[in-house]
Parts: structure tokens; C-alpha cells; sequence
């Protein structure tokens, strides 16, 4: 660190002395762990701003309990989160921490497996008391056993150490307690050398109504850094130089939810329309009712819906009236939507329903990741409802898919998915903001007046009378003059919009709603093969795209030959995609579900589209890597 860069009172808080060894690294693995009280998210948070304020490359991985406040101190309590930082291009939060940060001995036990030998171990030895220890199943202490012999093990009484600190201050010592993930904070912005204006800005804002706590937490901090620096047993700090990856540009940490959420932002402005959310709040898709509800000032309105029926019926509604309409949810959620959702596509109008899937089924695992909603995207509704489906790769990638979405449901008049998952909405990323004139231009022309003749030569308005480009029929807003038509989901006649039971006038619109939503312009899939001698393809969608590239790299980087296609469009699928992949031997789909994506494929292209599928999570690169060069070797 650069004392030239610190005010004279931060002087007097850090000082790197000269007497420690400093070692170079590429990329560091960090996983924080603790109970879901102890702060792990905040302190992940904060190490992950100040990693991208530096200019790393980074990715995250957030872990937390479905219970607002788990039980104290048990497995299922637990709460992680792992940062994977480099000077270098890096595409997931990594596979094994090479840090492991243990609060006590539930989060030793959770999370020891992920850990490989010779790994770094910091463990608050304040907590690993008998009963503590009993709770999850140790017998004996680990930090005496030798079970730990293979790690790297730093035993530091974060609690005692952190009371210690603040003993100035008149806080009760559980009050001082909860400052010890400062601590913790302050030890390992030591030893990776991250800079540390930024969080003490960020305690300085978030207790700006009490500066005691704020003095307290930074002390903590300070505390923790200078720990590090004093202590014998940290005798080596790593450095990690700021990532020349990037392409110029201004840069910004960001979560998938957030992303998506600016995304929405953008999109209403560039349609030039006003943005609805009519949402009820369901984990993991929460934050983005939180975030658009600050957002006034860019004509986001915002309505949280006493239950999720209530939530799609007012935007469709707002659809209706001229806005761009967004409902927000998780696969429960989508479910309760359907009808909804088929309403949407019989009146073809606009709505972007934004998917943040998570472990089914029913209830299943909230603030767990999946990708298994593709199939009900696809086909859960009654009757013959097609619905565009698209999903972004990366959290930044929110942002474009977002952006995209709307394009699809403003200019073809329909309602449109938006397939993220947990993955996606709280791991995070640098994006690069992008400049106002790379946006599109996603304008739309209302319905003015007449649209039609009839035989005797009258003026009047068909509201499904289609453009012959898109198909898609035009938009009313209500109130205008001579505009008046009826709505409602009994199926519509031809042009008028009129209730028809006729089969034939049925049979035609069943097939003209497919025919628009097959002729949606997507863009042409794009093939990474760059021996152009692979036989194997392996093919994803959503958030397998770092995972599955990281295990490319690792395949092409041994000197095996292998292709990559990964798919935002899921229905339409892109046009050239069959060709595509007709080109190869064999094509392998990975996938955190049981393999709707390769069923897919098999019936529209008759191609032996293998599955190579989990729901437990995120797959690992290493363990993607082996099963495709198995696959290769086959």
C-alpha cells in the first residue's frame, strides 16, 4: 500500500512495515463463513468493493440461509461467501478457496470439504468452546486433534481481540462482538493489500446517525489490519496487481440483480415509456423490487402487490395503458402467474415476466440456485400460449438481456421470459458502463387512428389487424379517440378483435401467434472453435457460461480440441442453430436441472444431445472439465 495515498490520520492507523515478506499472486480464492449474525455477506461486500476499486478481475459467490436468522451456531446456519480475485481475465468465484475465513466450528465443519490441502485456515478460536464444538459434531477440538495438519492453520481471537479494541467506547460486550467481522475485514485487507478509504467511507455513510458505531466499526477495522501487521504468525502478505483484461472503459461492481434492474431502467428510457413493476416480494428475485423503488426520479413506479397474481394483473394492466410492464418473481411465483401470463399472450401485449429461479420444486430452496424453470417458461400455461424466453450468462450480462427482452416485447407485442437464477442475481462481476449511444433505440409508435377500410368504404380501427413484418398487432393506449376495441382472453376475431368461436378463425390464430414468436430476428449463434477441429460441442445457456468456459480453457490449455456455443435465445432458438449443430460428433448440454434444455434439442433438431446435469448448485470448472474430456476420449 502507498502510504502517499492515505490522509495523516490513516497514517497513524496503517503502516506496512518493511520486515515482512510480500509475495506476488495471480489469483486468490477467499471464502468468508460464518453465522448468517456474523456479517459474512457485509464483510464479502466490502472486501469485493475494494477488489474492484483496485482494478482486479473478480467474480463472487454468496451462500446464506433460507431463515432470516438461523439457528445460532449449526450447520444449516451457516453463511458464506467466496471471492475469486486476479490479475487476469477469470470467469467463476472458483472451484476451492485458497482462504478460508471460520467463525466458529459450524463454519469450519460446513465448508472444510471445499478446501484443498495447503490452504490458508484463519479460525476465531473464541468460539470453539465445548458446547459449541458438541453442537455440530466435534468430539474434540480440531485446532488440537491434528485433523488439521494439512492446512495452513491461523488460530486468532477475533472476538476477544475485537473487544479489546473497542473497550474505549461505551458498548456492552455482545455490542462490541459484532464488530468482529471488521476485524476480520481489516485482517485480510492486510494481508492481500486491498485498499481501505472505501470502507471506511461506507461505515462513515451507514452509521452516519450514529458516529459511535461508525468509530467503533472502523476501530475494529484499523484493529484487524494492524494485526496483521504486528502479529508473527501472518508473516507473509500477497499482492495481487490490478487485471490489464479490461477493455477501456469506466468499471463498476455489480450484482446480477442490479444489473438487471439498471437494465429495466435503461430500456423505459430508451422506449421513451414510463416502467411499471408490479411485483410481491419472493427471494432470489427481492432486490430488484428494492432497487427500481429508488428510482422515481427516472419515472419507475413501482407497486408491491399483496400476492403475485395481484402483482402481474396490475402490470398487464399498465401494459394495457401504455407502460412498459415488468413483473418480478421466482418459479413458485411463476406458476401462480400462468393464467396471467396466457392473458398477456391472447391481448398481445408487452411484458417482460423477469424469472430469478431457484431450487424447486413448491417452495423448495429460496436462496438456493437453479435453472430448472426453462420447460414450465416454455409450455406452463393452458392451451397453446408460445412466450419468447431468453437469459443472460454473467451478472453483468443482466444488464443486455434486459435490454433485449424489452426490445422483443415492444416491438412484437407479446410477453417475453427473462431466465435468471440466484447464481446470477447475488454473484457479481465488473461492467463496464456503457456509453448512452451503444443503448438501442427501442421507441415504439401507439396507435394513432383508423387502421382499416371496410367494403363501403368506412375508416375504422382493427386491433389485430398485424404489421406484416413482425405480426405484431398494434398498441392502443386507452383513452384515445375512435381507438375503442375490446379486450378481454375469449379468443379474438381476425382484425376486429371481436369474441369468435369459430374453429377455422381459432385454428388461424393459434398458428399466427406461434408464427410471430418463430419469427422473432435473434441474432445468429456464435461458434468458439478456433482449431475448427473439434468433434465434441459443448452447449449452454444461462448460467453455466463460466463454468462451462473455464472448463474449456482448461480442456484447450491441455491440447484437446473442443467447441462452445452458448445460447441467451431460447425460444426462438437462433436460426442457424441446427446447422450448427449438425457440424459436430457430439454435443453435450450441462445443465442444473435434469436436462430440459438437451430434450429441447432432441425434438426440434433430432440431434443426440447428451445431458450432463446437477441440482446441487453451480457446477465446478475442474469437475465440468474431466466429464468433458471423458466425453473427448469416448
Amino acid at each position: 500500500m502507498n502510504d502517499a495515498s492515505l490522509t495523516h490520520d490513516q497514517r497513524v492507523h496503517y503502516h506496512r512495515g518493511a520486515d515482512k515478506e510480500v509475495r506476488r499472486s495471480d489469483r486468490v480464492i477467499i471464502r468468508f463463513a460464518g453465522d448468517s449474525g456474523d456479517g459474512m455477506q457485509l464483510t464479502g461486500d466490502r472486501f469485493t468493493s475494494e477488489t474492484a476499486s483496485f482494478g482486479n478481475d473478480l467474480s463472487t459467490l454468496p451462500n446464506f440461509p433460507a431463515e432470516i436468522r438461523a439457528p445460532a451456531g449449526t450447520l444449516p446456519g451457516v453463511s458464506s461467501f467466496q471471492l475469486h480475485f486476479a490479475d487476469h481475465d477469470i470467469l467463476t468465484p472458483g472451484d476451492a478457496p485458497n482462504v478460508l475465513v471460520a467463525m466458529n466450528p459450524a463454519a469450519l465443519k460446513a465448508n472444510l470439504g471445499d478446501v484443498p490441502r495447503g490452504a490458508e485456515i484463519i479460525v476465531n478460536t473464541d468460539e470453539f468452546t465445548k458446547r459449541a464444538m458438541a453442537k455440530v459434531g466435534y468430539e474434540t477440538s480440531p485446532l488440537e486433534d491434528g485433523s488439521l495438519s494439512a492446512y495452513s492453520v491461523h488460530p486468532v481471537p477475533l472476538t476477544t481481540l475485537t473487544v479489546e479494541a473497542l473497550k474505549e467506547f461505551e458498548l456492552s460486550r455482545k455490542e462490541a462482538e459484532r464488530s468482529k467481522n471488521m476485524f476480520a475485514l481489516g485482517l485480510l485487507s492486510w494481508m492481500y493489500h486491498r485498499p481501505i478509504e472505501g470502507t471506511e467511507k461506507f461505515l462513515r455513510a451507514k452509521f452516519a446517525k450514529k458516529p459511535q458505531l461508525a468509530e467503533a466499526n472502523m476501530t475494529a477495522f484499523r484493529a484487524g489490519w494492524n494485526f496483521g501487521e504486528t502479529t508473527e504468525d501472518f508473516a507473509v502478505s500477497y499482492e495481487v496487481q490490478p487485471s490489464s483484461a479490461f477493455p477501456p472503459g469506466t468499471y463498476r461492481n455489480i450484482s446480477g440483480n442490479l444489473a438487471l434492474s439498471y437494465g429495466l431502467v435503461a430500456a423505459s428510457q430508451q422506449a421513451d415509456l414510463p416502467l411499471f413493476l408490479g411485483s410481491y416480494p419472493i427471494t432470489p428475485a427481492s432486490d430488484i423490487l428494492h432497487e427500481l423503488s429508488k428510482h422515481k426520479n427516472f419515472g419507475v413506479r413501482t407497486f408491491q402487490a399483496e400476492d403475485e397474481i395481484a402483482g402481474i394483473g396490475a402490470a398487464l394492466g399498465a401494459a394495457f395503458g401504455g407502460s412498459l410492464a415488468v413483473t418480478t418473481t421466482s418459479g413458485p411465483g411463476v406458476a401462480l402467474k400462468s393464467e396471467t401470463i396466457g392473458l398477456a399472450v391472447s391481448l398481445e401485449l408487452p411484458l417482460l415476466v423477469v424469472d430469478i429461479q431457484r431450487g424447486g420444486p413448491s417452495t423448495g430452496l429460496p436462496t438456493k440456485t437453479e435453472q430448472a424453470d426453462l420447460l414450465q417458461a416454455m409450455y406452463g400455461r393452458n392451451g397453446e400460449a408460445p412466450v419468447p424466453v431468453i437469459a443472460p450468462s454473467t451478472p453483468a450480462d443482466c444488464f443486455d438481456a434486459a435490454l433485449e427482452a424489452a426490445r422483443i416485447a415492444l416491438a412484437y407485442r407479446t410477453p417475453v421470459f427473462l431466465l435468471s437464477d440466484g447464481y446470477l442475481a447475488n454473484g457479481s462481476e465488473p461492467w463496464r458502463i456503457p456509453d448512452l449511444d451503444e443503448l438501442p433505440d427501442l421507441r415504439v409508435q401507439f396507435a394513432a387512428g383508423p387502421n382499416h377500410t371496410t367494403e363501403d368504404g368506412t375508416e375504422v380501427f382493427w386491433p389485430y389487424k398485424r404489421d406484416p413484418h413482425t405480426l405484431a398487432r398494434p398498441w392502443a393506449v386507452p383513452g384515445t379517440p375512435g381507438l375503442e376495441h375490446r379486450i378481454g382472453g375469449i379468443e379474438k376475431q381476425d382484425g376486429t378483435g371481436n369474441i369468435s368461436y369459430d374453429p377455422a378463425n381459432h385454428d388461424f390464430m393459434v398458428r399466427t401467434r406461434q408464427a410471430k414468436v418463430d419469427g422473432i430476428e435473434v441474432p445468429d449463434v456464435t461458434v468458439d472453435d478456433p482449431t475448427d477441429q473439434a468433434e465434441l460441442l459443448v452447449l449452454g445457456w444461462g448460467s453455466t457460461y463460466g463454468p462451462i468456459t473455464a472448463a474449456v480453457r482448461r480442456i484447450r490449455a491441455a491440447g484437446g480440441a473442443i467447441a462452445q456455443v452458448h445460447l441467451r435465445h431460447l425460444n426462438p432458438f437462433p436460426r442457424n442453430l441446427g446447422q450448427v449443430l449438425g457440424r459436430y460428433q457430439k454435443v453435450v448440454v450441462p445443465e442444473m436441472n435434469l436436462g430440459q434444455l438437451a430434450a429441447l434439442l432432441r425434438a426440434k433438431y433430432l440431434v443426440d444431445a447428451r445431458s450432463l446435469t446437477q441440482v446441487r448448485g453451480p457446477f465446478k470448472a475442474e469437475q465440468l472439465a474431466q466429464a468433458l474430456k471423458e466425453t473427448i476420449d469416448d
